[in-house]
């Protein structure tokens, strides 16, 4: 057992980048696929982008072509590069790990306590 720790959230102005980080616990990090999902206020928990252990990945349309996820398995961590953002962007951001490739934040049982973005217009 262990706590994802998410961090790198701030303000920052539409058209910027931020560069979120998640560090894993070795055991938690080694055998999952590793996510980054997102809650803006009002709405409901989506996942926008997913890497397999493998370093494969898969994107919400939403944030295909400006977000890129990455993993680094010396440091147990997974990051959320975020260019060219938008103020529906906002949201808190968690990272998230489990055992199967999907969309679905079911199929991802261990969750981060989020870091907050905020995109002004």
């Amino acid at each position: 057992q262990g706590q994802l720790v998410e961090s790198g959230g701030g303000l920052v102005q539409a058209g910027g980048s931020l560069r979120l980080s998640c560090v894993a616990p070795g055991n938690i990090f080694s055998i999952n696929n590793m996510a980054w999902s997102r809650q803006a206020p009002g709405k409901q928990r989506e996942l926008v982008a997913i890497i397999t252990r493998g370093g494969a990945t898969n994107y919400a349309a939403s944030v295909k072509g400006r977000f890129t996820i990455s993993r680094d398995n010396a440091k147990n961590t997974v990051y959320l590069q975020m260019n060219s953002l938008k103020p529906e962007d906002t949201a808190v951001y968690y990272c998230a790990a489990g055992p199967v490739r999907t969309f679905s934040i079911d199929t991802y049982p261990h969750w981060g306590q989020g870091t907050q973005v905020t995109v002004s217009s």
